[in-house]
């Protein structure tokens, strides 16, 4: 790991560590918390905004020549070649209505890929963490995807954005359910993510995904051994865009449900 990336990366994950705290403190009080409604079954919280806030301004202190781009403010532009981007809730949801199944994550791209990947969960004290050629890691034992032999054994992790129908999603459960798979939700796709990587779902697959939600989490599927739809890292910044991932074993049979499923 060069120099650059190993800095960015010890900042990354005490940077997510501090912002989780500050995150789950709102959590603790979530009765007191101003929430908005950015459109259908999209909520934004002031916590949401206060811990991106928090995240950029440690990171403008640590690396003032990288650009950011996060979920709930402006982006900021860099000279440096990096691009450090924020889901400062990812959950939004489930954090207001006291689910505790929410994340704050980050991520850092150079060259149109993904270099540095952080999801951090405060309520249950897990990090999970990934840089690129360096291996995954869920608290700092190296993660693993599944190695299940099929569909019929594990679940496989599915997504639902408000930017396209909801047919795709439930072509996908019955494309599943036919080829004997079980589906998982949690309304948080960076989480869900994290447990392809760690090998508690053996996949996942969602038809749109923001660049916030889902690079750290691809990351961590393709350095923990799993198989991740190839896409350019500055593309789905710019657009976003639909994400499927897999242990080896079952990628292709959730890619051939995908495709059915997203026409």
């Amino acid at each position: 790991m060069n120099s650059s990336i190993s800095e960015r990366f010890a900042s990354a994950k005490g940077i997510c560590g501090d912002a989780g705290d500050y995150a789950l403190e709102y959590f603790q009080r979530i009765e007191t918390l101003a929430v908005e409604r950015k459109g259908h079954q999209d909520l934004v919280s002031e916590a949401d905004r206060n811990v991106e806030l928090l995240i950029r301004a440690r990171l403008v202190e640590a690396f003032p020549d990288d650009a950011i781009v996060g979920e709930e403010h402006a982006p900021t532009e860099g000279s440096s070649g990096y691009t450090w981007v924020i889901d400062p809730i990812d959950g939004t949801a489930n954090f207001v209505a006291g689910i505790p199944a929410w994340t704050v994550v980050l991520a850092c791209v150079y060259n149109a890929e993904t270099c540095i990947g952080v999801i951090r969960d405060p309520v249950h004290q897990e990090t999970f963490a990934a840089t690129l050629g360096g291996g995954a890691f869920q608290n700092e034992k190296k993660m693993s995807v599944s190695e299940t032999a099929g569909l019929h054994e594990g679940s496989v992790g599915i997504g639902f954005s408000n930017r396209v129908r909801g047919e795709g999603m439930t072509a996908v459960v019955e494309g599943l359910i036919k080829q004997g798979g079980v589906f998982y939700r949690n309304a948080s796709g960076a989480l869900s993510l994290a447990y392809v990587a760690g090998g508690r779902l053996i996949g996942y697959t969602e038809e749109h995904m923001n660049a916030w939600d889902c690079l750290a989490g691809q990351l961590l599927v393709k350095e923990a051994g799993g198989v991740v739809e190839p896409q350019n890292a500055n593309d789905m910044i710019r657009n976003g865009g639909r994400v499927v991932v897999g242990a080896p074993s079952v990628f292709e049979s959730i890619r051939q449900i995908s495709d059915a499923a997203y026409d």
